[in-house]
This record gives structure tokens, sequence and C-alpha cells, in this order.
């Protein structure tokens, strides 16, 4: 009978846990498929090659280059800027390649995009600016091949499904899961139908804004990059900011009554709220782009997409087996490692984003670029070939270990104060007295 109710206990727990993810899920599958039905790019209207547009491209630089022979380095800079907004990004070349090709692909052509405005408002020797158009052109025609060479097996397509939708869910789910854990451990699951609605927000907030993007040219270019970057930024604030909080507690959540205590009271305080902000800038951050992504891959996919569709349901169910797995295996993990496990995953998300969110201002024109041929590209890790990202990525590792010192000197002192308090009670008198 106890193992029966056990059972029945836990598959409840499950299904409350699930009842959210069933809403998001359906939510999502509803919006991509009515996104993706749609045309997504001028390429596939008009039937051109990929070819064609690396052309186009190339012929819009080379314009842009004799405008600056000419004399007037803000208009060809503004030339570069439409091969980029105008073709790159909006025709969807930059998803695509993202898609079939590498991510680091995508970002290197975007880093030389860059360059050539740089060294152009910079007044660089011709020559220069000619070799980085040459290389850039290069790479436009190299992808193009790549592309309309492409074919998918029926694999490949569900793979590259897959790939997409766990390579861009894989965080908001680590970020939601560890708030979710957090507040399960520490007795607070009352303010779990917050987060949830963060979530859930950030969901209906990111179709919106594919569908804005989509149909809008003022959100599309240079604005996107920069509502993405300061979006990003603004939830590597809150990260830092949460995972000191949580690393505080670590010392103080070996004495049940008093974390209990001390965290509702902090909750109470408003920092439920950020928590579900934090959730809703973790899903936002990602729901817009993995639309658009999908919208990319319907592009090449041919007579293949219903192994699209597979590839995005497994995907889905890999992404819901992973938020699972944080939140029922945290309650056998002990308190203490397991808060000061959640504060470094944070820290980690946080540095990660930092990297993203720099990125994202470089290719909106708000942040230069220092090329470091070097450091190689890891999206998972935010790490991208230049010094603004990298310096970036250092300050907030600064913070995020300063933060986490003061926070367990915090926490031994909220120890030390739970001590003195105790010290006069019998071992058999329960620590809820003492709070």
């Amino acid at each position: 009978m106890r193992r029966l109710a056990r059972g029945a206990t836990l598959a409840a727990a499950v299904v409350t846990a699930l009842l959210p993810l069933a809403a998001a899920a359906a939510t999502a599958a509803i919006a991509v498929t009515c996104l993706v039905a749609a045309p997504a790019h001028a390429a596939e209207a008009t039937g051109e090659t990929w070819g064609d547009i690396a052309q186009e491209m190339s012929a819009i630089l080379d314009e842009a280059y004799a405008t600056y022979q000419g004399g007037d380095a803000t208009a060809a800079k503004d030339q570069v800027d439409n091969a980029y907004y105008g073709y790159y990004e909006k025709l969807g070349f930059e998803k695509v390649v993202m898609a079939h090709v590498s991510g680091a692909a995508a970002t290197d052509a975007e880093y030389e995009f860059g360059l050539i405005k740089k060294g152009m408002l910079a007044g660089d020797p011709e020559a220069e600016v000619r070799e980085h158009i040459d290389i850039l052109a290069a790479m436009l025609a190299d992808q193009a091949q790549r592309l309309d060479g492409d074919s998918d097996s029926p694999i490949a397509a569900l793979g590259k499904s897959l790939i997409i939708i766990l390579r861009e869910g894989f965080e908001a789910i680590l970020v939601v899961g560890a708030i979710v854990a957090y507040l399960v451990k520490s007795g607070n699951r009352d303010k779990l139908r917050t987060v949830y609605a963060g979530a859930g927000v950030a969901l209906l907030a990111s179709i919106a804004l594919a569908v804005a993007i989509n149909a809008l040219s003022a959100l599309a270019g240079a604005n996107q990059e920069i509502i993405e970057g300061v979006t990003v930024l603004i939830a590597v604030a809150m990260l830092i900011w949460v995972s000191n909080w949580i690393a505080s507690k670590v010392d103080a959540a070996a004495w049940t009554g008093y974390i209990r205590a001390q965290t509702r009271a902090s909750l109470g305080g408003g920092s439920a709220f950020s928590l579900a902000f934090v959730a809703f800038l973790a899903v936002f951050r990602e729901g817009a782009e993995t639309i658009l992504f999908y919208q990319a891959l319907r592009t090449q996919a041919g007579g293949q997409g219903a192994m699209l569709w597979l590839g995005l349901g497994i995907g889905i169910v890999a992404l819901i087996g992973v938020y699972l797995a944080i939140r029922f295996l945290a309650i056998r993990i002990p308190t203490g490692p397991f808060f000061i496990t959640t504060s470094a995953l944070l820290a980690v998300m946080a540095v990660a984003f930092a990297g993203s969110g720099i990125k994202e201002l470089q290719e909106g024109g708000v942040v230069s670029i220092t090329p470091i041929d070097a450091v190689p590209s890891v999206d998972l890790l935010g790490i991208y070939p230049s010094a603004e990202t990298l310096a970036a990525q250092a300050v907030v590792m600064i913070l995020v270990i300063t933060g986490f010192v003061l926070g367990l000197r915090t926490s031994r002192r909220a120890r030390g104060a739970m001590d003195t308090t105790t010290s006069h009670l019998s071992p058999d008198t329960p620590l809820e007295t003492a709070s």
C-alpha cells in the first residue's frame, strides 16, 4: 500500500509539473506551424538560388567599395549595411547557414561585414578594405554553393531539426528548471505559478516578436539585433543577481526552519517576481529566434517536411525530460550542494549570455569589433572571436566570483547567528521555534 501511495504521489507530481510544459508545447507547435507555413524568405518566394543572392551581395559590396574610393565613407558603410541587413539577414541567408552549415560559418561572415564597415569609417587604406570584401565575397560564395547543393536525406532533415530545438531550447530549460528546482527545494512551491507565468508570457511575446519581424521591416535588421542584445544583457544582470542570492543561502540551508523562514521573507519582498523575470528573459531570448530558424529549415527541407516536424517533436520531448530530471532529482540532492550547483549553473549561463549579448550588439552596429583570430566560435558557451565579447565575459566572471564569495560570507554569518540563537535549546527542540 505504501508503494502504491508513493507511486500515486509521484505520478501526481509529474502530471502537475508537465501541465505548464504541455500548454507551452502546444502553443509553440501552433505558432511554429502557422509561421512556418508561409514563405519564409524572398529567396523562396522568387525562386532565386542562394548563389544568386550571394552574387547580389557581392555586387553591392563592390558598389560600396567604389563609393569608398570616391571619398564617401558613410554612404559606403550604408551600402554594406544594405547587403547585410537587406540580404544576408532579411532573405534568410544567415539563418539557413546556421542551420545547414554551422554557426561558426555565419559568425565569420557577420564579423567580416562588421570589419568592412569599421575599416571604412576609420579611413583604412583602400587595399585593406578591398581585402576584407574579397574574403567576405569568397565566404558568401562558398556558403551559397553548399546550400544550393544541400539535398537532405530524411535522417539529415530530422537531425538538423533536432539539433536546432535542442541548441535553442537547452539554455532556457536549464535556467527555468534550476529556478523551479530551487523553489521546490526551499519550500516555496506556491511561487511556481509565478515562474511558469513568466515563461508562458515569454513564449507568447516570442511568437509576437517573430510575427512582427516577418511583417514589419522597422523591427528587422539592426533594430532586431539591438532588441535581442539588450534583452540578453538584462538577462545577464538578473542571472548574476539570482546566482549570488542563491549562493548566500548555502550554509543556512543546513537548517531547514531557518532557510524556509528567510526564503519566504525574501520572496515576499519581490524576489518571486525577479525569478519569474529571469524565466521570462531566458525563454524570450530563444523563442522568436527558434521560430525563425525553423522557417529557414523549411526552405531547404524539400519533401522532408514530416521529418522536420518529427525532429522538433523529439527535441521537445527531450527538453521536457531534461526539465523533469532537474525538477525531481533535485529533491534527492543534499540541500547545500544543490544550492551551490544551482548558483554555479546560473553563473555559467550569465557568462555565456554575456558573450551572446555583445555579439548581437556588434551585429546591430552598437559595439565595435576587434577580432581575435586564435579564438574559435562556441555558440553554446557564448564564446566568439572578438575582444569585446571576451572582455564582457571576463567582467561577468569577476562579478560572479566576487558575488559568490560575498554570498558565502553572508551565508556563514547567517549560520553563526543561527548557532547563537539555537545554542540554548535542547537537541530535541524543533528548529522552527528558533526562527
